[in-house]
């Protein structure tokens, strides 16, 4: 077990929920300061300070989901600041986590 603990890498996990318009422009940003990978669950819902989101029929706000993995504190740096005037007109969330992950 230690010999798989050794294998582990410091990194930070970002999370953020975006509405559906501004998807396409987090995606272009993250591909323009090279992450190499990220997740995107598309419809999320859930409530927060601007009310109730969800895809359903009655609600007024769509998000997507967006998980990626930043591996340095320059690649974080930046991203936070590329992303955060984005995040600003959408009224989406953005949150960093400390993690560890074994890359293969």
């Amino acid at each position: 077990m230690q010999d798989y603990l050794s294998q582990l890498q410091n990194v930070n996990k970002v999370e953020m929920i975006v509405d559906h318009s501004f998807l396409p422009e987090v995606l272009k940003t993250l591909d323009s300061l090279r992450v190499t990978g990220y997740t995107v669950i598309e419809d999320t819902s859930g409530k927060g300070d601007r009310g109730l989101s969800c895809s359903d029929f009655d609600c007024t706000y769509r998000g997507n989901y967006i998980m990626t993995v930043c591996t340095n504190e320059q690649q974080l740096s930046t991203v936070i600041e590329k992303i955060n005037p984005i995040l600003k007109k959408s009224g989406g969330i953005c949150l960093v986590t400390p993690a560890k992950w074994i890359h293969y």
